[in-house]
């Protein structure tokens, strides 16, 4: 079969295996994401610190502590 082509086929098994292999690396970053939640690498260890953080902002901006207390807590956390 090949030889009834001239050579041709030898070209398209390169381009299908290029496909093949451009196909996997999809698939791996996508199960990486999902994996990983959709978080950055640089989000990935920061959860516990800034789930503290948007909860002490979130008490000053509704009165719940005083400026005072949110400066404290600020040099506390890091």
């Amino acid at each position: 079969m090949i030889a009834l082509m001239g050579g041709q086929a030898i070209g398209w098994m390169w381009v299908w295996s290029a496909l093949v292999v451009v196909g996997l690396l999809i698939i791996g970053y996508a199960t990486m994401n999902l994996v990983r939640g959709g978080r950055k690498p640089s989000q990935i260890g920061a959860g516990a610190g800034s789930a503290a953080r948007r909860i002490r902002d979130e008490r000053y901006a509704r009165g719940e502590i005083n400026e005072q207390a949110y400066r404290q807590r600020r040099s506390m956390l890091p």
